[in-house]
């Protein structure tokens, strides 16, 4: 009888822990695509890339190089420059590879944005580039619009 109820009591648990691990908190939100978009950026993977970003809103970027370590801002004039950027031997990814990455904390500006704060830090000259991500919800899913380095 004892070990019915613990297999039982066993069982419960486990199939809780499973619901809980698949209700979606967490799994999509602005972390997770902030982290997404470094996973995606090592592999060259520009189809993820695409569903991770928000391209058009990054294309209207031209204040700002994101960059971090350039002189003067660079307007791209198609998102595939900005894919091809983030991977391959981009600028952008020789840059923040060539750095360490801290993700840290997300704050929610409404329901539907974020930002995430992602520190680079250059260990060589002991320099950290503060920078927060944005992101919004399209669609039902998180999507980064903006690289914006908070100097």
């Amino acid at each position: 009888m004892f070990r019915r109820c613990a297999r039982t009591i066993f069982t419960s648990a486990v199939l809780l822990a499973i619901a809980l691990g698949c209700s979606g908190s967490g799994d999509s939100g602005p972390k997770k695509t902030v982290i997404s978009l470094f996973g995606a950026m090592e592999k060259n993977d520009q189809a993820a890339l695409t569903y991770l970003l928000d391209l058009p809103e990054l294309m209207r970027n031209i204040d700002e190089d994101y960059a971090i370590q350039t002189d003067s801002p660079r307007v791209f004039t198609s998102p595939q420059q900005i894919l091809d950027d983030l991977t391959g031997d981009g600028l952008t990814r020789r840059t923040w590879f060539s750095l360490q990455r801290i993700i840290s904390k997300t704050e929610m500006t409404s329901e539907t944005t974020a930002l995430v704060e992602v520190t680079f830090v250059d260990k060589e000259k002991s320099t950290g580039y503060l920078t927060r991500f944005g992101l919004h919800e399209v669609n039902g899913k998180w999507k980064i619009y903006s690289f914006r380095t908070v100097r």
